[in-house]
């Protein structure tokens, strides 16, 4: 995976040279901040290989990719508001190191700057970046939405929770990819497959984190483990644990998701409960339904073999990964 270790040091190094001489500093302070403690930049970098695969260069796809990164930091200030978070990335939040006002007011400051990016492509380029972007902006939104409300209902189906985490994390994915295919110029069959390849393996992506939050490794991970359980999410686990659970353990379930018990024995309960149900087993299943998906399309998707196989070896490890 050299050449993904390559895409993230082209983008880190573009980031960190970025400079806003813009004022009023406390809107620009918080953009810089959230954009150079880091983080995996996974999106920008699928956009620049997406570009190379297709025929172009990073070096032409780097704007694109940087508005991708820029967007996803933008929802990351803003999520962080709506959890009341106090880390990100084992730094303080936007909000929490300024304050509320300005986090959501250097978050808008920071979608608007991702746009500008895009013009520095030709007109019909510019013109479906645009077009994407803005698609793609609005269906994390309606994921966001959807997540919200799902926190006081106790009614939801499976489908809608895939739903949910197709909008709020996989359609960035997939537009990722396809942001680079259109610098590229490729053909439309092209873009859409690699949109759809990309969009499946986000849905895998989210469903093997919503099973790390549960199951992983708290020091490989690296965020706490049963975090999702303490906040009574509602994920596949949780949905398909209650579908299979017999009256008694879904009593369990719902009493310890009805409650705001930070205890590990909340955590551990709950865990025991998934077991007992059967969800882990099931969880691998649906995880890897999903990367096939994902392969069915990678076959359609015409590029030079090498790079379907690379393409292939990311998405076994994305399934299979720790972190």
């Amino acid at each position: 995976m050299n050449y993904l270790e390559r895409y993230k040091k082209e983008i880190s190094t573009f980031i960190n040279a970025v400079k806003i001489d813009r004022k009023p500093l406390e809107l620009y302070a918080p953009i810089d901040y959230i954009l150079k403690i880091g983080g995996k930049r996974l999106r920008p970098v699928l956009t620049l290989y997406a570009a190379e695969i297709f025929g172009s260069t990073s070096k032409n796809a780097i704007y694109a990719a940087v508005a991708i990164e820029m967007f996803h930091n933008f929802s990351l200030i803003h999520d962080d508001i709506m959890d009341e978070a106090p880390l990100r990335r084992g730094n303080e939040t936007v909000h929490q190191r300024w304050d509320l006002n300005t986090g959501i007011l250097s978050g808008d400051a920071m979608l608007i700057l991702a746009y500008q990016y895009f013009e520095n492509y030709k007109p019909e380029v510019f013109r479906e970046l645009a077009k994407l972007f803005s698609k793609t902006a609005l269906e994390v939104c309606e994921g966001q939405q959807l997540d919200i409300n799902f926190e006081d209902r106790t009614d939801v189906t499976i489908e809608e929770y895939i739903k949910m985490i197709e909008y709020k994390t996989a359609v960035l994915v997939g537009a990722a990819f396809e942001m680079g295919a259109i610098v590229a110029e490729t053909s439309e069959e092209n873009r859409r497959n690699i949109y759809d390849y990309g969009r499946y393996l986000g849905i895998a992506f989210q469903l093997q984190d919503d099973f790390l939050d549960a199951f992983g490794d708290a020091e490989t991970f690296g965020k706490q483990v049963g975090g999702d359980i303490l906040e009574n999410k509602k994920t596949f686990l949780y949905l398909k644990s209650l579908e299979n659970a017999n009256e008694d353990q879904r009593k369990q379930l719902e009493k310890w998701f009805s409650t705001t018990d930070n205890s590990n024995e909340k955590v551990e309960e709950v865990k025991r409960l998934f077991v007992e149900t059967g969800v882990v087993a099931e969880s691998e299943r649906l995880t890897e339904m999903y990367t096939n998906k994902a392969l069915e399309i990678l076959d359609k998707i015409k590029i030079a073999p090498d790079y379907k196989e690379e393409l292939r070896a990311f998405s076994l490890n994305l399934m299979n990964r720790t972190v």
